[in-house]
Formats: structure tokens, sequence, C-alpha cells
């Protein structure tokens, strides 16, 4: 008895070893069988993005399955850039998230003054000694020139590029809680025009405003959270109201009313709260029942969220989709600190920043042309 019990061990053992030999081979064979035509979609979105246009025509004629994601690359909207401003020097860096790609460029018209705004590829900056406003085209390098203006938190936003007929610049300063001192001008006036306003809420504007222009209206979330709208054709202003976004507790820490960002898309206006190492939140305003709408999706979006500014976009690489790209890059410059709504989590892994220990000042997403490759 103990001979044959032995006998069928060895004979299960040798079955389970060659089963699993056998798995083993098959698997390897599958393996050996398998060509680059059979790389994840996402992988090969996430390396063809890093070639040049010539480059990506040659990858287009590998195979069927390159074919698709290369053409599909190559018809997606253009992804803004991160601009840094220096802290010495006329050295700007200019970060190119999708080719995840640094350009440096000497641009010595910007000596000694401060960023503003950005829209349509233009930046709107302030010299704080002399007053001087004027647009800049980092791209063209093309300026244009505005009235002196003392600005006293420097928050202003445009509506559209300067060489547009419809370009207005807009202001916002309190005079007292219940009354706001609104500048106007636009490229070819002389002075800037402005005019007081009685609000029936309470609104404080503060460097850490948010402003953004949308079918007509200027936005500015105010350090609390209130929204006040200028609509600059029939020249009113109101605050809504509309009740702050509503977050947990532990969002409102140490400067909390900081890492702030407001953006629109498609006529809906956004804001992303964040709060240290908690997860961002993000809110739409439903202008119908007149509150804020926490997201849970950007259906595909892509928002770019800086201090000053921020920008959404459709239609790019597959793995930039549904998610928040935020103006810090880690990793020697390589990678671009961004919150996946998919995912639900921070990419790099715990690279979250604290945004509201950063300067306002130190950086913006700027739209490059279309098709624009890089400096030469």
């Amino acid at each position: 008895m103990p001979g044959k019990r032995k006998r069928k061990l060895k004979s299960l053992r040798d079955t389970i070893t060659d089963s699993r030999r056998a798995a083993t081979e098959a698997e390897n064979e599958n393996l050996e069988l398998q060509t680059w035509s059979d790389l994840p979609t996402e992988l090969l979105e996430s390396i063809l993005t890093r070639l040049s246009l010539d480059d990506n025509v040659r990858a287009s004629v590998v195979c069927k399955s390159w074919h698709s994601v290369a053409t599909a690359l190559c018809m997606v909207n253009q992804s803004p850039w991160l601009m840094y401003f220096p802290k010495f020097g006329d050295w700007y860096e200019f970060y190119d998230p999708v080719k995840r790609k640094t350009y440096s460029i000497e641009l010595p018209e910007l000596s000694g003054a401060r960023v503003c705004y950005t829209k349509d590829g233009w930046l709107l900056l302030y010299r704080p000694r002399t007053h001087r406003v004027f647009f800049f085209n980092p791209f063209t390098q093309e300026i244009i020139k505005l009235p002196r203006f003392e600005m006293s938190y420097q928050i202003v936003a445009f509506s559209c590029a300067p060489t547009s007929s419809d370009c207005i610049l807009f202001t916002v300063k309190h005079v007292s809680p219940t009354v706001v001192a609104i500048s106007t001008c636009y490229p070819g006036a002389t002075e800037w025009t402005t005019v007081s306003y009685q609000n029936r809420l309470p609104f404080v504007s503060s460097i850490w405003n948010k402003l953004v222009f949308c079918n007509g209206l200027f936005y500015c979330l105010s350090l609390t959270g209130w929204l006040g709208v200028f609509d600059s054709a029939e020249r009113t202003w109101n605050v809504l109201s509309v009740p702050p976004p509503k977050c947990p507790e532990n969002f409102f820490a140490k400067n909390w009313w900081k890492g702030k960002f407001m953006t629109e898309h498609e006529g809906d206006i956004i804001v992303i709260y964040t709060c240290s190492s908690e997860n961002p939140i993000i809110f739409k305003l439903d202008k119908m029942l007149m509150e804020w709408e926490e997201m849970t999706t950007l259906d595909g979006v892509t928002l770019f969220a800086s201090f000053l500014s921020s920008h959404s976009r459709t239609d790019l690489p597959g793995i930039m989709r549904n998610s928040v790209y935020f103006s810090k890059v880690r990793f020697y410059g390589k990678r671009c600190i961004s919150f996946s709504l998919d995912d639900y989590r921070y990419y790099p892994r715990k690279q979250w920043h604290d945004w509201g220990e950063q300067d306002p000042f130190e950086n913006i997403w700027v739209e490059p042309p279309k098709d624009f490759v890089g400096f030469m």
C-alpha cells in the first residue's frame, strides 16, 4: 500500500509539472508571436507623442494599429505650455506636457515685468515700478502697449487676443465690503475707465482672486468663494447669491484659500479646490439651480491649472484626458504633476504639492500657435 501511494503521488506531481511546463511553453509561444503592433494603445500613444512630425509620419506606416494612433495624434489639439518666469536674468523656460520637452529662450523685453494673465497665446504683463501695462506674444515676440495704470493686486483679465477689435481688459478692486471699483481698457485706448459699483453681497478682492472670461462675461471668484460677474457690454456688476463650494472640514487648513483655480469650458465655469495632500475637488457652476455641483468626471476634458489663468482642452492624447495638469514639473523636468479623475490619484504617485505655498507669479500656462513645434 505505501508503495502504491508513493507511485500515485509521484504520478500526480509529474502531471502538475507537465501541466505547468505546457502552460509556460504556450505562454512563451504567445509572447514570441506578439509583435510591435500588439502594444497597448495608451503605451503607443505615450511613445508617439514624443516624436517629431516627420517621425510620426514614418511610424504611421509600420502597421494598421500604428497608423490609426499616429493619425489620431496628428489631429489632436495643441496643449498649453507651462512658462516659467526666472527670479533673475532674461532666460525663460517653456514646458510641453505632451512631448515632455523643455525649451529655453531669452526674452529681454520682459525684464522687470510680472505676468498677470494669458489667453490665445498672449501674455498680459505689468511693471510695478513704472505702472506700465502691455501685451506680449512669446512665440512671435510682438508687443502691444497699453496706457499706464496702477494695479493694487495685479489681478486682471482680458477677453481675447489684443489683435481683435473685441478685446477688453478688466480688473476689480474692493473699496469697501459693499463697493467695488471696476477698471476697463482696450488696445488703442488712451486711458483706463474706472467706475464704482454697489454690491448686494460683500465682495473682497485680493491677489488670490480668480478671473475668467466666458460668453461676454467676466467672472471673478473672491478670496472666500463668492462669485462676482461683470457684463462688459451692459457694463453691469453683480455678486451672485451662490454660496461658495462646500468642502470637507480638512480642506480649511493653513492657506486653504490660496490653492484654488478657475477656468471655463464650453460656457461652464469650473473651480478646482486643493488642499495639501488631499485629493482635489472640482466644481461646476449650475446656472439653473444657482449652486456649485461637484464633478466626478471631466468627460475626457483636460484642465491646465495655474494661479493667474487656467485652461481647458479636448481631444488630447488618451493618457492626458479626464485629468487636471498643475503648474509643477517633477523628475528633472520630465513629468508634470497631474491628477487623474479616472484613477482618482496623482501622477507621479504621491507627487502632490502644497499649491498654497507656491509663488503665484512663478509660472503660467500659455497657448502656443497651432502646429508650433518649438523655439529655434
